[in-house]
């Protein structure tokens, strides 16, 4: 894979309010530090991160902008200068300037980590590439939630985030882990 030096890192939703327990199971419980770790190598190359947080209007949510689980983590936290772009719904193109922005700063292709894989992320992700963006969203820097069907039937957290990403992949995005990209990101060293 070749990276674009313009090549957006968009880091959806990576907020304390993922941590509590109402939201049952999850999998992938080292996306944070590889969030942080693609985060480290875009700030390094000069390519440009950018956030979005999740403000729930729903009256429960631990999202909700007056509650303490709105605040972005500490391996996703925001450095001066980077976009942060706020949501009420699933997809960060709704309701902001989000593509406004990268039209405006020439961007056409975005990197997607964060959470919920089947739910922000893929909502998020189905928009760009509907936009024509060229979507790459990372499978190991992305993590969802058990969730139970219609008819009671419990999935699992990690069936959930692979049948997401598979519902993604080449159709709105290409799936690709962190290593890859890493290594297609990680900037030329000349001696």
């Amino acid at each position: 894979m070749s990276l674009s030096s313009t090549a957006a890192l968009l880091v959806i939703d990576v907020q304390k309010g993922f941590d509590d327990p109402c939201w049952g199971t999850r999998n992938n419980p080292d996306a944070e530090r590889r969030i942080a770790n693609m985060l480290e190598t875009w700030r390094a190359t000069g390519r440009p991160v950018i956030h979005v947080q999740h403000l729930s209007l729903e009256p429960r949510s631990p999202l909700r902008e007056d509650a303490s689980g709105h605040a972005f983590k500490a391996e996703g936290l925001p450095m001066a200068g980077e976009r942060i772009f706020r949501k009420h719904v699933n997809s960060a193109f709704i309701g902001t300037g989000l593509e406004a922005h990268l039209r405006a700063s020439g961007i056409k292709a975005l990197v997607v980590v964060g959470m919920t894989t089947d739910h922000c992320v893929s909502t998020t992700t189905r928009m760009a590439g509907n936009l024509g963006f060229d979507v790459t969203v990372v499978e190991d820097a992305t993590a969802t939630f058990e969730r139970r069907g219609h008819d009671g039937t419990l999935y699992s957290a990690d069936l959930m985030h692979h049948i997401a990403l598979a519902s993604l992949h080449g159709e709105f995005a290409t799936i690709q882990n962190s290593q890859d990209i890493l290594a297609s990101a990680a900037p030329v060293l000349t001696v």
